[in-house]
């Protein structure tokens, strides 16, 4: 039986051991960097990278070279005379070329067009991390609210249970009446059902923060640092939504995708402009007769003989194109009124948040202010109530109403002073 009971024991311990402890700074430094839309981002910006390169490279001449062999059978071209003649002979030809467009005003604009999309993508790289820290902190206290009234009510049970034994006791002496009893239990009922759903909000609130961290096991303990105290924020400046709003990476993204859209324009507008291209191509080939006495002339003196170099200019200038190239810049057009729009959108649902935030800090403020009181107050009630109660001079009912007034006080000033600290980490989040 004793190695059963070790056995089963096992996993309990190993699955201890690697539970692990998160904190709030923690949790937003692995929301921010494994999160896998942040990857997503990341590898976004890195093809953005790619994509300059990429449209650089289309400033260069493209070289190729090869070599290929043929034989011929038959009436054909005698490499020696120059005549046709029934013979076999066998070509060797070699070759090299490259090719240059000289001019394409394209090419250029591709490149700045490049470059501000790589620009837009690192911008759109700290939005997102932005936008999971802002959710994953929400979660985060959500889950530590929860957490705490579950506390809240497990004190509350453990301290109705000892409550019970005492008043039985009394009652078995004759000091308090049987009904103490049954009214204390009543209540002890309420707080049991309470208390599973409680537990059950807690498990969800657990698992949605899991789910915005895009972690499958629940391998991690929440924790809030004993050090974190509700800190004093500034909204003096009158203008402090519109410096918030410049320094944002949402916005910042956007104005640079504006920028995008109006270089986009500019590209497809180039489709009207003239290209000029270069070609340079090198040849020569060795020819041999088979099969017969004729002696073949050595392959130096015939590779320098047959050498042949061409240059080649090509101007190209677009009359007719289908109407392409003006459908092109009508919707390149539209894009940027698009992204006009979306900015607007952006603008009004960051100053949306940004007000939100201080109206919900400053009431978070005055509620934390106020519950400190009324803690206090409930503290003293409490104490007195517990006195009289163990004097007989309070029925069981009334200090059961009063004890859970006093833990109710002392979770309300939890979820205030969490509330505080919500905000003020919202509010780093939009100032980083």
């Amino acid at each position: 039986m004793l190695k059963k009971l070790i056995f089963l024991s096992f996993p309990t311990i190993l699955f201890a051991q690697q539970t692990e402890e998160w904190n709030l700074q923690k949790t937003l430094e692995y929301a921010t960097t494994k999160h896998p839309t942040v990857q997503q981002s990341i590898l976004k910006v890195d093809q953005r990278k790619q994509e300059v390169i990429a449209s650089k490279g289309m400033l260069l001449p493209s070289v190729t070279a090869g070599t290929s062999q043929n034989y011929s059978f038959g009436s054909t071209i005698n490499p020696g005379t120059n005549q046709r003649e029934t013979l076999n002979v066998g070509n060797t030809e070699f070759s090299a070329r490259a090719n240059w467009e000289l001019f394409n005003w394209r090419n250029f604009m591709n490149i700045s067009l490049n470059k501000m999309n790589k620009e837009s993508s690192d911008y759109r790289l700290k939005a997102v991390q932005n936008d999971i820290a802002l959710n994953v902190i929400q979660l985060f206290f959500q889950y530590q609210n929860d957490k705490a009234w579950l506390d809240v009510l497990k004190t509350q049970l453990d301290g109705v249970e000892e409550q019970i034994k005492r008043t039985e006791k009394e009652v078995e002496i004759g000091n308090r009446p049987k009904s103490d009893v049954y009214d204390i239990k009543a209540n002890m009922g309420t707080l049991q059902e309470q208390w599973v759903s409680a537990k059950n909000q807690r498990e969800i609130s657990k698992n949605s923060l899991l789910n915005a961290l895009a972690i499958n096991s629940d391998t991690i303990e929440f924790i809030q640092n004993t050090s974190d105290t509700p800190s004093v924020l500034s909204f003096s400046d009158e203008n402090f939504i519109k410096e918030m709003l410049e320094k944002n990476p949402a916005y910042m993204a956007i104005l640079k995708e504006i920028q995008v859209s109006e270089e986009r324009i500019k590209v497809e507008k180039s489709g009207y402009l003239p290209t000029l291209n270069g070609l340079y191509a090198w040849s020569t080939f060795y020819s041999k007769v088979l099969g017969g006495n004729q002696a073949a002339t050595p392959f130096s003196d015939q590779f320098n003989q047959n050498k042949n170099q061409q240059v080649y200019f090509n101007l190209n200038i677009p009359v007719f194109n289908k109407l392409q190239i003006k459908s092109n810049v009508e919707i390149a057009k539209l894009s940027k009124i698009n992204a006009d729009l979306e900015k607007e959108k952006t603008v009004s649902n960051l100053v949306t948040a940004l007000k939100s935030i201080k109206i919900q800090y400053l009431n978070s403020e005055e509620k934390y202010r106020l519950l400190q009181q009324n803690f206090e107050n409930q503290k003293r009630s409490f104490d007195k109530s517990e006195e009289k109660y163990k004097e007989g001079l309070m029925d069981a009912y009334t200090f059961f109403v009063v004890r859970n007034n006093w833990l109710q006080a002392n979770y309300n000033l939890i979820k205030s002073r969490n509330d505080l600290i919500l905000q003020r980490e919202l509010w780093e989040i939009y100032n980083r």
